[in-house]
């Protein structure tokens, strides 16, 4: 069988699962939660040493020590995969619940149902607990999911795909709600993105030469979030000290994610000040800075910014930092150089981080917090299949319920359009 025909009957038999997944109870999504967390458990030693395998391998091949601690699937993420599963079957079950009722003049009832999207296309890059997490978020809103990961993980996914058909079947819902593409094949991706006809929605996870990639060759719509160039606004009127404190824990805390601070922008009129005391902290944090003009000279042997330093996402200890003259100046940079995922200002007047918040164009704009606090869980979501930074149908952290559309619904007694 080609390849072609083998993608073409896995997004059909997707399609035919999500019409099942659809109209599950939420007791019946839950038990198979539950199930697939136990099996995970049950089936750990066998995880781990399929695991074991795409690690050696990325070691052997070169891969960066943090790509391979992403890769690796240690006794503390594998309870926290099983975990998330516990957790979502805690959550409210969206799927079925309506709004927005209202009687229509001639007696018509109408409202908003909301119902799953269908079938969802997941494109990933290494973290191989992306799969339980997709799944078990597609599975809560009634979706049916189909899983690509990257090579790199390709044994890790083998196994996880068998433990979680396997924990479905004992649920009692169909096995093509959830199929892992095995294939090391690159065309496979591309193929899946032609598959409009039974897809309803690609979500790729990963660097931004995937999402590109993903986004030029998709027939199907795409849900982007390309980087994350994270800006935080320090004003004249901040407390310094908690300015501070955002800094180095929005730069430091963890570096390498999406919702890491990635450009510090100061009024001038601290800035002889602030910018010592800063530096001193993110030093110590093992962050470098790359600075602008007045940057370089209150902070002597800091390495000139170039233009791309404003438009980078470093996911690593480096930080740039800029003066501005005032908010308008950092709201312009921001709008220049942002990429709609967090913004944040520092500052003690309230009117000015009421403007911030209304004219920054970004999936969380945050006033006196840090940027890290872009995430599902930490938003209340519970988790999150990633962070979108387009605006339909969902801007920001996609939860469950992200994961679903409304239709409407209407009921009459016999009313007929005049």
């Amino acid at each position: 069988m080609s390849l072609d025909t083998q993608i073409t009957d896995l997004a059909k038999n997707a399609r035919a699962a999500a019409r099942i997944t659809a109209n599950l109870s939420a007791e019946q999504k839950n038990q198979a939660l539950m199930a697939i967390a136990a099996g995970l458990e049950a089936a750990k030693t066998d995880i781990q040493a399929e695991n074991k395998k795409d690690s050696d391998a990325a070691e052997k091949a070169g891969l960066s020590p943090a790509m391979i601690d992403r890769l690796t699937i240690t006794d503390k993420v594998l309870t926290g995969m099983a975990d998330g599963l516990v957790y979502l079957a805690g959550l409210n079950d969206p799927v079925g619940t309506l709004s927005d009722s209202a009687i229509r003049p001639n007696g018509l009832e109408m409202a908003r149902m909301r119902i799953p999207l269908g079938v969802i296309g997941i494109i990933y890059e290494s973290r191989p607990n992306v799969t339980v997490d997709a799944a078990g978020l597609c599975l809560k809103a009634g979706n049916a999911v189909i899983l690509r990961g990257g090579s790199e993980a390709i044994h890790s996914n083998r196994i996880l795909a068998r433990v979680i058909q396997e924990g479905m079947a004992d649920a009692g819902l169909p096995k093509a709600a959830v199929q892992v593409i095995d294939t090391p094949d690159r065309e496979a991706v591309n193929l899946v993105l032609k598959q409009e006809a039974c897809i309803d929605l690609i979500i790729p996870r990963g660097g931004e030469g995937l999402i590109r990639h993903v986004v030029a060759h998709s027939t199907i719509p795409v849900l982007k979030h390309y980087k994350g160039v994270c800006h935080a606004y320090v004003d004249d009127l901040a407390d310094m000290d908690m300015a501070i404190k955002i800094a180095v824990n929005a730069k430091a805390q963890r570096p390498g994610v999406c919702n890491a601070l990635e450009t510090l922008l100061v009024h001038d009129t601290i800035a002889p000040v602030f910018l010592p005391r800063v530096a001193e902290a993110l030093k110590e944090a093992g962050v470098t800075i790359k600075g602008c003009q007045k940057t370089c000279i209150l902070l002597p042997g800091t390495a000139p910014a170039t233009q791309e330093d404003w438009e980078a996402e470093y996911l690593d200890l480096v930080l740039a930092v800029k003066v501005v003259k005032d908010m308008d100046d950092a709201m312009d940079h921001i709008a220049t150089y942002g990429s709609n995922h967090t913004e944040a200002i520092i500052t003690g007047d309230y009117d000015r981080s009421r403007r911030f918040i209304r004219e920054v164009d970004a999936s969380l704009v945050i006033v006196n917090a840090s940027t890290r606090f872009n995430d599902g869980g930490e938003l209340g979501l519970g988790a999150e299949i990633g962070i979108s930074t387009s605006k339909l149908h969902a801007y920001g952290p996609m939860g469950i319920k992200e994961l679903t559309t409304t239709k409407f619904v209407a009921w009459g007694s016999g009313q007929v359009r005049s």
